[in-house]
């Protein structure tokens, strides 16, 4: 079959308004403390023509600012950074400039963060080494309001929900001493410091401890230690030791 004629002259003008229309720029805004990771992510997206980096942060503080100012159609946020985390971010966002999408950038898959990320308005949870096309889907799906996980983490996260292993509970369905209890042992304190810290007794603290453990149905201090950091109770920053492996 002979192919048809390629368009000339005003059609062919008329062909590339309407392609460009049909594909609008989309202006991106880089929040990670990692120079390097911010290197990568420029270069990835550098092959996609209908998207523009308009701006690069090192945290969230700054990365809020920015966005104010340029007013970016989606920011990629790491989930955890100096002064202002991923997910305080994204919160701020959503209040600040709700037309602006946030995808939240992690190292690891880590199911517990994604409730938290749906809950703070995020359209999605991309992993760090996604490869370009992946990471260039997921901006266009955030732009038209898509959500959009990794799909190792979108896997995960399905199974965890399946076997109903606490991860539907967030901070408010504990009591307001179950989650200072939580703080602390979040911090890596002992119950004879937590109930120092709350000016209540040992026995008090080691109550509350019982029943975080029943509601949550996590029962050691590594699990615990990481819900409180997925549901935003606590920073890595805050001195929570690396062997959790928790996303950073």
């Amino acid at each position: 079959m002979a192919s048809a004629p390629r368009p000339s002259g005003p059609n062919s003008l008329g062909a590339l308004a309407q392609a460009a229309a049909s594909n609008p720029r989309i202006r991106v805004l880089l929040v990670d403390d990692h120079p390097v990771v911010r290197r990568g992510i420029r270069s990835c997206l550098a092959q996609a023509e209908h998207i523009e980096v308009v701006g690069e942060a090192a945290d969230g503080i700054e990365g809020l600012s920015l966005a104010k100012e340029r007013r970016p159609d989606v920011v990629l946020a790491d989930i955890d950074m100096p002064h202002m985390n991923g997910l305080a971010l994204t919160d701020a966002l959503h209040r600040e400039l709700p037309g602006t999408r946030v995808l939240i950038l992690s190292m690891y898959t880590n199911t517990e963060y994604v409730l938290r990320i749906i809950q703070s308005g995020a359209k999605g949870y991309v992993l760090k080494n996604t490869d370009a096309p992946d990471l260039i889907q997921a901006i266009n799906s955030a732009y038209r309001g898509d959500a959009f996980f990794s799909p190792d983490v979108a896997r995960l996260a399905l199974n965890q929900f399946v076997r109903g292993a606490g991860g539907t509970l967030s901070p408010t369905d504990l009591t307001h001493r179950e989650r200072d209890v939580l703080v602390g042992i979040a911090d890596g304190l002992s119950n004879k410091e937590i109930a120092e810290r709350l000016g209540v007794g040992v026995r008090t603290v080691e109550s509350h401890r019982e029943h975080l453990m029943g509601k949550l149905n996590i029962h050691s201090v590594a699990g615990l230690t990481k819900f409180a950091v997925a549901r935003g109770l606590v920073s890595l920053q805050g001195g929570v030791e690396a062997p959790l492996a928790v996303a950073r």
